[in-house]
């Protein structure tokens, strides 16, 4: 390519059109020379990518940022970002679906429809909703987060409120926007969603795990519980319920940092520790039970539902349902000293 193209993908987030490519000086068998060789990547038709920087994205939300530029280059009607590209934008962390989606909304009665990779939503929104985002406006975290919940249901509205209550959304802010879509189709998704919202879920796996165990009906799940064990180290429970623990497993723990992940010692230390803390939460007389990503899915969801189940009712009888009183007067003492 030549300095004119590279200019022009350096001033558009690394994307060009066939139109400036072609201005730019670049012929039709250059093009296809360049598209042959991943010099440029097609992103959508008549849209594509320096190959070298889409072959670097870190991962599906940055890919998900890019293809959206690259659906609204051509847009001249006023729209905003929304549903799952705005919460890319927004940074809001959620559950990809199954057939991702560029979408975007304008003003208008509800309805929707779907072209070439975009879903067009028309809907009510107030102006205070809007959010500008560089060259771009999405609706705010709020409306986005139960937008998720009716467009995809459970778990995904699910994931998305919780993720919107840990960035500092308020309960009321989901609810407002809830109200609002009064009449709408699918509200329902959305109510249920904010009504189980907790801003406790660390990430997308802990709120999986709190819809799995809810499944259990064993009554109200407490999040982020601390446990102070006889070293004098506090350490926190993803989940609780009565006198059990249940802990989401995922194998970022277990991968090295310089792989993405987060351990920063060896696998054999992590999973040591792992066992040593286990046993030092058994002895302040809790149960623990262990989730791992796939008991979210069928076919292992109903095994791990049965276990699940079997691991609780094996503490409930050591140690009853009930929390004792110290380690519920403990908890609230450890959560006051725990920094914001």
């Amino acid at each position: 390519m030549n300095i004119r193209a590279r200019a022009t993908l350096a001033a558009n987030h690394g994307l060009i059109t066939r139109p400036q490519l072609m201005d730019a000086g670049v012929s039709t068998a250059s093009i296809k020379n360049l598209i042959r060789r991943r010099a440029l990547v097609i992103v959508r038709r008549g849209v594509y990518a320096d190959g070298e920087m889409w072959d670097s994205l870190p991962s599906a939300r940055e890919r998900h940022r890019l293809r959206t530029r690259a659906a609204t280059i051509h847009m001249r009607r006023d729209f905003v970002l929304s549903h799952d590209s705005a919460a890319y934008e927004l940074g809001l962390e959620i559950l990809e679906p199954p057939r991702p989606l560029v979408h975007v909304t304008r003003f208008g009665v509800t309805g929707a429809w779907t072209r070439h990779g975009i879903k067009h939503h028309l809907a009510p929104f107030g102006r205070e909703q809007k959010v500008a985002l560089g060259d771009l406006q999405a609706l705010d975290l709020a409306r986005t987060a139960v937008d998720l919940a009716r467009e995809h249901g459970q778990p995904y509205g699910e994931i998305a409120c919780d993720a919107a209550l840990r960035l500092g959304v308020s309960r009321r802010a989901l609810e407002d926007a809830v109200t609002a879509m009064a009449s709408w189709p699918f509200v329902t998704r959305s109510r249920l969603a904010v009504d189980f919202a907790q801003p406790g879920a660390a990430n997308v796996a802990e709120t999986m795990g709190r819809l799995l165990v809810a499944e259990l009906g064993l009554g109200e799940i407490d999040t982020q519980f601390p446990v102070e064990i006889d070293d004098g180290r506090v350490v926190w429970g993803d989940l609780r319920v009565g006198c059990h623990i249940f802990e989401v497993d995922g194998k970022v723990k277990y991968t090295p940092v310089e792989a993405g992940g987060v351990a920063t010692s060896p696998i054999t230390e992590v999973v040591w520790e792992e066992r040593k803390r286990e046993r030092a939460i058994r002895r302040e007389g809790l149960g623990v039970s262990r989730i791992i990503y796939a008991d979210f899915w069928e076919p292992q969801r109903t095994a791990a539902l049965i276990r699940l189940r079997e691991e609780y009712d094996d503490t409930a009888a050591r140690y009853g349902t009930d929390l004792p009183e110290r380690l519920s007067r403990n908890a609230a003492r450890l959560r006051d000293r725990r920094p914001a």
